[in-house]
């Protein structure tokens, strides 16, 4: 019998923890189109049923089991099927977890522990692919290269989280490595930058969803405030080619054990996404604002590694990442939730002013 190549997901089993989410419908369609066999799992907390419509998914889906991370019996029955598991479950606003701690503690921690304990009791699991994010940087010391170069985070350097989310985030892939690597578990650890694009409906409070704040409040004629004044900068990375590096990182034979950054090595700052957003509506108000005191200042990804692990690159340029986005909302003007068109640029600010609780 002739081998199959090493990156052949054909028949494959991919369970995909928070697989009804933003990432994970993308991820479910690249995945079936190379051969393989999603299956999500998924609370349904994050989204409202209009929303998970526009992503593909909801309580009838066939391949969706609707259930919690933490529920022992279900992981352990659920990864024992899977060749595969990439677990994206999480409380993923920083607002969200730092007025939510409690949630977010299990969601992101004792979840994750969940989830890790199972793949590591199954046999059959190939390899088990943790989402953190590059929120674990924090502002971090950015490096900067030769020249006029933007400055990039790489993987080996000091981490500093600012926030509840992204300290859950580095506790994650610790706990990988301390309950995978003594099981003898393949592993692999991807930091996304800030992903993008068609499908993304932002969640209260997550102010670092620009692509998406910005044009769905500038087709409510509501201002765009510019926090910091924009001045931060973001690596911004679209949600197809994420979907893409994850499946290759599936297989890859030398992403076992790696630590990768998943962004496309361009800096953009938060001033020319309102900027650019604004092309498509000529009424839209730039206004500048506070910053929001967890919000990191950023750099750019490293992809060094990334591109050697993976032979990959991104395809989608940050430009035509947003046009399509505009185009997506204007196609689908039920993406914007019911929150969003309530709201004044006053409420906005208060709100990024709200204490973490006590």
């Amino acid at each position: 019998m002739t081998a199959q190549p090493h990156d052949d997901l054909t028949g494959a089993r991919v369970l995909i923890t928070g697989g009804a989410g933003f990432i994970g419908a993308a991820l479910r369609t690249t995945l079936t189109r190379a051969g393989a066999r999603p299956v999500l799992l998924d609370d349904l907390s994050a989204y409202g049923p209009t929303t998970l419509t526009l992503l593909g998914t909801g309580t009838t889906d066939p391949d969706l089991t609707v259930g919690d991370i933490n529920d022992e019996q279900l992981m352990r029955r659920m990864v024992a099927d899977a060749d595969y598991v990439i677990h994206a479950a999480a409380h993923s606003s920083v607002h969200g977890c730092t007025t939510d701690p409690d949630k977010a503690f299990r969601s992101n921690l004792a979840g994750t522990d969940t989830v890790l304990r199972a793949v590591a009791a199954a046999p059959q699991v190939r390899r088990f692919v943790l989402l953190s994010t590059a929120q674990v940087y924090g502002h971090g010391a950015p490096h900067t290269p030769r020249g006029e170069q933007p400055g990039f985070f790489t993987e080996d350097q000091p981490l500093n989280p600012l926030n509840v989310y992204a300290n859950s985030k580095l506790w994650a892939e610790g706990h990988t490595r301390q309950i995978l690597g003594p099981a003898e578990k393949d592993f692999t650890i991807l930091r996304p930058f800030s992903v993008y694009g068609p499908g993304q409906v932002p969640k209260q409070g997550a102010a670092s969803w620009v692509v998406a704040q910005f044009t769905m409040y500038a087709a409510l004629g509501q201002q765009l405030l510019l926090n910091n004044g924009g001045r931060q900068v973001r690596d911004f990375i679209h949600r197809d080619d994420v979907a893409d590096a994850l499946r290759l990182c599936l297989t890859a034979p030398a992403a076992s054990r790696q630590t990768l950054n998943l962004g496309t090595g361009t800096q953009t700052s938060v001033r020319q996404v309102a900027e650019h957003v604004a092309r498509h509506f000529p009424d839209a108000e730039i206004v500048d604002a506070p910053r929001v005191a967890q919000d990191p200042l950023g750099a750019c990804a490293d992809t060094t590694r990334l591109r050697g692990v993976l032979d990959w690159q991104p395809t989608i340029g940050v430009e035509d990442g947003i046009d399509a986005y505009v185009q997506w909302v204007r196609t689908a003007p039920n993406a914007i939730p019911d929150w969003m068109r309530a709201e004044t640029s006053t409420s906005r600010i208060t709100a990024w002013r709200t204490p973490a609780p006590r």
